[in-house]
């Protein structure tokens, strides 16, 4: 058997076991608590692109939302547990998660800012939105 038969037996393999359980791609890859992120956050984006209001955002959060247009064409990354060495002006905030956001929105021009970090706080009643880090595009070359 050669190694592309291989990688798609695999592959069949991961996602008919997927199905199967009901667990979904990204629990398996992040685990339920990081798939619960992934979530979150896409909701989160929705509802911002949308101009809605929403109660994903921590009642002492100090995340900048700006407007709906800035969350247009973004989407859910990589979730990870906090790591303050590297978020030092989130430290104080006590985020338990940060995910990045991918994607650009339309129309953005060199030295334009959008949503590019978000930092959640857990709460009993889930995940709440403390913290938005903000990136600036950047054009090389």
């Amino acid at each position: 058997m050669s190694s592309v038969q291989r990688a798609v037996l695999v592959s069949v393999a991961l996602v008919m076991s997927v199905s199967l359980t009901g667990c979904s791609i990204d629990s398996v890859v992040w685990g339920a608590d990081g798939a619960r992120v992934i979530q979150t956050t896409e909701e989160l984006i929705d509802a911002m692109a949308e101009g809605d209001t929403t109660d994903l955002v921590c009642a002492d959060s100090v995340a900048e939302l700006g407007e709906p247009s800035d969350w247009v064409g973004l989407s859910a990354g990589e979730p990870e547990h906090f790591f303050a060495d590297y978020w030092d002006e989130q430290v104080p905030l006590d985020p338990q998660w940060n995910i990045n956001l991918e994607g650009l929105p339309a129309g953005l021009t060199p030295g334009s800012a959008f949503p590019g970090d978000v930092f959640y706080r857990e709460t009993a009643a889930g995940l709440c939105v403390i913290d938005i880090a903000w990136s600036n595009l950047v054009i090389e070359g």
